[in-house]
């Protein structure tokens, strides 16, 4: 089983690419939901970090967040009840021994609360995914575990009233330590 869909590509500079949309959710008792994962090659290794994946051939960033957040968590929105785009980033991270490189756009959705539903996880995620928890946005730094994107305590707490219309380009993330040896990705 391959732990990467068919959104990755290979690029010129050898990394597995992909764009992505995530989703800021949040509940009437002002909590976002942040999901935890860990890394498959190292299971002591976790991380919190929102809904969401790759954006398909085709498809809209807003109807790609929209489905993520079905598929992930079982909540169901429209397009149109998104907010945003409020937020861009583009990370590269480890994962299942590979550096890959995501270009992310995020949204925001408020529902008034409900039951998470895990039942449209892939194979894949069932192998990666640990949980899914509301936090309150004032709890988030104190979390176990490495937060993406690294602003997501002051991103969260800077939406949690409402969106400014302003689209922030988040920082650039690299959590390589060093270059991939040649002919390793990793």
């Amino acid at each position: 089983m391959s732990y990467f869909s068919d959104e990755w590509v290979r690029g010129p500079d050898g990394l597995l690419h992909r764009h992505g949309a995530r989703v800021l959710v949040f509940d009437g008792a002002g909590r976002v939901l942040l999901q935890r994962g860990h890394d498959i090659d190292e299971p002591s290794r976790h991380w919190w970090f929102t809904p969401g994946g790759g954006i398909r051939t085709g498809e809209d960033p807003r109807a790609a967040a929209v489905r993520e957040l079905a598929e992930e968590t079982g909540i169901v929105v429209s397009p149109g009840d998104l907010e945003g785009p409020v937020a861009r980033r583009s990370a590269i991270f480890d994962f299942a021994r590979e550096w890959v490189r995501q270009d992310e756009v995020f949204f925001v959705a408020r529902i008034p609360g409900g039951r998470l539903d895990d039942s449209g996880w892939s194979d894949a995620e069932r192998l990666f995914m640990l949980e899914q928890l509301w936090v309150a946005v004032d709890a988030i730094a104190a979390l176990d575990g490495e937060l993406f994107p690294e602003e997501l305590p002051a991103f969260a707490a800077a939406l949690l009233a409402g969106w400014d219309g302003t689209v922030r380009e988040l920082a650039r993330e690299d959590t390589r330590t060093s270059p991939p040896a040649e002919g390793d990705a990793r």
